[in-house]
């Protein structure tokens, strides 16, 4: 098989940095619980690589397939039925790769365990699947989208053991809201009402801004690496120099410790995925997939506590869902596929003013592209929208949250 070299230089600007971050990390015991985990991952993500064609195969044979809308009118695709809901396979692999390295952490190194939170992340993980695999099936109705996940939330909810307090902002424009507040705020039961809605939003955004090959898989990777990058920055700021993990320690680390046990093997497994969906795409990942992805992205958050970081890694989402929001609440008409028009004459992909989704907006900017360089420059804007996440989160946040 030949690989698109763009997609090799994507995935090593992907794996680079936490690579480099392991490297440097000063406690050499979270160093190897993390390289255990990578181990575990990168079995899971041969397996992946390797039962992607079995299943696609299997997902024909049940007619669940469907044609590349992007490339119709291309003779070369005419007629040519895609495999869809490969995203059942990943997921699969996944649960199967954190339960088994769940086993192993309870006898290798038990004191970082946390069952309660292990058990809350894959009940929910696995209800997200179910409806995916459902929806790709069924095809279910939006309400029931937005509904669904809500129970899926419940087990993080339940198992969220941090605070309800807020930080303030030390803000004195349009007024001082310190002095009306306090430094710090107890938003009680609204705060998880907050992390219910995150769960919601991260399970549809990524559902919602999608279409072209290796879109929905290329950005849930950038957002994997982010979360793992912050991770790994965390563990550095907070290890201290001994290789041992002390008691006290633990207790300051354990959460994105967890956090990295979650998110690596997703990477692993969802790189895999992409060999198979970058352009021109041979599988399809279904709804099944991008549900999966965005509840993997809510349980970190929720249960490791840094859920308004992952909204700065979402913000391509956010600007996504801030533009469609006309078509998504009924304003104006919302077709069922709001994806570009292909021009089969030039190749390339041209923009539906009428759809409102960023991947129009921008080739309302740019004029006509090819999918491939349409897909690359949005996981471009996704990689530097990541980037002034990390800026906000590390220089901006403590001046005014101090």
């Amino acid at each position: 098989m030949i690989f698109d070299k763009s997609l090799l230089g994507f995935i090593g600007i992907c794996c680079l940095p936490p690579i480099l971050l392991l490297i440097y990390l000063p406690n050499a015991s979270l160093q190897w619980i993390i390289v255990q985990s990578g181990f575990f991952s990168f079995g899971a993500g041969l397996l992946t690589y390797k039962l992607i064609p079995s299943v696609a195969e299997l997902t024909s044979q049940a007619n669940l397939t469907g044609m590349d809308l992007n490339k119709k009118g291309d003779p070369k695709y005419s007629g040519k039925k895609i495999p869809e809901s490969l995203g059942i396979c990943v997921a699969v692999v996944y649960l199967v790769c954190v339960i088994l390295f769940q086993t192993f952490q309870w006898f290798s190194f038990p004191e970082t365990i946390q069952l309660s939170e292990y058990n809350a992340a894959l009940t929910s993980i696995c209800f997200m699947i179910l409806l995916g695999f459902g929806d790709d099936v069924l095809n279910l109705r939006w309400r029931y989208k937005l509904i669904l996940p809500m129970f899926a939330s419940l087990p993080l909810l339940v198992a969220y053991a941090g605070g309800t307090t807020v930080v303030v902002p030390d803000i004195n424009f349009p007024v001082p809201l310190r002095e009306w507040l306090g430094v710090v705020f107890d938003l009680g039961i609204f705060y998880r009402i907050y992390l219910l809605m995150l769960a919601i939003f991260c399970t549809n955004s990524i559902n919602i801004l999608a279409g072209i090959n290796g879109l929905e898989v290329g950005q849930s990777v950038v957002i994997a690496t982010s979360i793992i990058i912050h991770n790994l920055i965390e563990l550095t700021i907070a290890s201290s120099a001994p290789a041992s993990l002390s008691s006290s320690t633990l207790s300051s680390v354990s959460p994105h410790l967890f956090s990295l046990i979650l998110m690596i093997p997703f990477l692993f497994t969802t790189i895999s995925l992409l060999f198979y969906n970058w352009y021109p795409s041979r599988v399809f990942v279904g709804d099944t997939y991008t549900y999966f992805s965005g509840m993997c992205f809510a349980v970190v958050a929720i249960l490791c506590h840094f859920s308004k970081t992952l909204l700065l890694f979402f913000i391509p989402q956010i600007l996504n869902f801030l533009y469609s929001v006309p078509q998504l609440f009924g304003i104006i008409p919302c077709p069922r596929h709001r994806v570009p028009k292909f021009n089969p004459e030039t190749g390339k992909m041209e923009a539906i003013p009428t759809n409102l989704t960023i991947i129009n907006l921008l080739l309302m900017i740019t004029g006509p592209l090819t999918e491939r360089r349409l897909c690359v420059y949005l996981l471009i804007f996704q990689g530097l929208c990541s980037c002034i996440g990390f800026g906000i989160r590390y220089f901006a946040a403590p001046y005014i949250y101090h």
